[in-house]
């Protein structure tokens, strides 16, 4: 993992499944404590943009999920956003 590869990718474009890997690749390396501590900032700082996309992306993924009403013959008769928990 180069530092400028990782420093020059936009979070703001990255789908959740590149930024979740991305992610979990910068939490393992930071486990191992192999890294020294300013790369570990880095990887830090870095984790962090790539988790609150993540959320962000699972945010707007909740505000499109509606529940559905059906009546009895098994036809949708209306829709209301999911109510969050």
């Amino acid at each position: 993992m180069s530092d400028s590869s990782n420093s020059s990718v936009s979070t703001d474009t990255m789908s959740f499944e590149d930024a979740l890997t991305k992610l979990e690749t910068i939490v393992r390396n930071l486990e191992q404590g192999n890294v020294p501590l300013e790369k570990s900032i880095d990887l830090y700082t870095q984790g962090e943009a790539l988790r609150s996309r993540c959320d962000t992306l699972l945010r707007a993924a909740e505000e499109k999920i509606e529940t559905i009403k059906i009546d009895g013959k098994g036809q949708a008769i209306a829709s209301s956003p999911l109510a969050p928990e």
